[in-house]
């Protein structure tokens, strides 16, 4: 590309100097002749205009000269303004397909080529997050899988060598079959994910009351908070709490809000859920009393497969995701989630949705 704008600019060039020098040296003598021999009948003034053709020629000489010098200027601004930098972006963009580089192109000008300057450093940046985050997906997943399948394989192959006798295997079929539905909800969420990332969140919304589907979800994880002996306790301001969303997906965020609480909550604890309107809106809180998060570590959370343990977190059969499906769901639902968290005192999530329309 730049070697053809450089020979189009060149033969450009040239062409002006030959259409310039023929114009000054060819054209110009004989119009200037024919011009004075037509005012001038006199045979005499014609001969010293003959006699001075040679002066005429040498005045030519000395525009074709000024033109050459004049003709330089606008080609070394060129070269020095448009070609030069150009050159360099493209050398740049060049580079970029064959290794991203972190230095960014520098350009100061504001015009046309410094904004192409600007977007190519975007992209770049653009394009390597993106591959960074590629890698950081692909290992995260690698070891979320890798570690259930490694035990699934240890406790079969244990059982069909008789490691583990028959007496002990239902033991350990339940750990297999623990394992499974961990490797089943990971992938569930994966394809979650990535659906929403290609084609946008389809949102199937109906009103409904939200004080059911609270209660349904509390229900649903009554098993694991008696495990723990926790209690769940709600404060609905209404008796009934009519919104406009998703409700298999509200579902989803209040399941795995309530589910991620009692992981990280102590035994013989509480977690309160509490749900009131505010003019058009009806907020949701999810509050537990458990271990907290570190003021640093509050943004990360809602990335995927984070875990506010660098070993991988407290709960090792957590996918990671639960917050980052959370988080996509309440923005496709054009709706905010904050958190309140205090390390070693417990940790609050706070959600909104849109109240329904005729029972505001």
């Amino acid at each position: 590309m730049k070697r053809k704008l450089y020979m189009t600019q060149l033969a450009s060039y040239l062409l002006f100097l030959a259409a310039s020098f023929a114009a000054v040296l060819y054209l110009t003598p004989r119009l200037m002749r024919r011009y004075l021999y037509a005012v001038s009948d006199a045979e005499e003034y014609r001969q010293y205009i003959r006699s001075q053709s040679i002066a005429i020629q040498n005045v030519c000489y000395i525009m074709c000269a000024i033109i050459l010098v004049l003709s330089l200027y606008p080609a070394a601004v060129f070269h020095l303004h448009i070609y030069r930098p150009l050159n360099k972006i493209i050398l740049s963009a060049a580079r970029y397909t064959d290794d991203l580089q972190e230095k960014p192109i520098v350009y100061e000008g504001d015009d046309e080529l410094g904004s192409l300057a600007a977007s190519l450093n975007y992209l770049n940046a653009t394009v390597r997050s993106s591959g960074e985050y590629q890698r950081k997906f692909i290992s995260n997943i690698s070891h979320d899988f890798r570690s259930p399948l490694t035990s699934i394989k240890g406790y079969v192959e244990a059982m069909l060598d008789g490691t583990i006798p028959p007496e002990m295997q239902d033991k350990y079929l339940g750990i297999v079959l623990s394992e499974t539905e961990r490797l089943s909800k990971l992938t569930e969420s994966i394809l979650f994910l990535n659906t929403f990332d290609a084609d946008g969140m389809y949102l199937e919304k109906t009103e409904f009351d939200l004080i059911p589907v609270i209660n349904g979800s509390i229900d649903t994880l009554q098993v694991i908070s008696r495990q723990k002996n926790i209690r769940i306790e709600t404060s609905f301001e209404q008796p009934v709490l009519m919104v406009d969303a998703d409700l298999e997906k509200i579902q989803r965020v209040l399941y795995n809000l309530i589910d991620n609480a009692i992981k990280f909550s102590g035994s013989d604890s509480s977690i309160q859920i509490r749900a009131a309107q505010r003019h058009k809106k009806v907020f949701v809180s999810v509050k537990d009393h458990g271990t907290g998060i570190a003021k640093e570590n509050l943004p990360k959370i809602w990335d995927r497969f984070y875990k506010t343990d660098n070993s991988r977190g407290r709960d090792k059969k957590g996918t990671g995701l639960g917050l980052s499906i959370v988080k996509e769901i309440i923005r496709a639902h054009g709706q905010n989630i904050n958190v309140i968290s205090t390390e070693g005192v417990g940790t609050e999530f706070i959600f909104t949705l849109e109240r329904a329309e005729k029972h505001h």
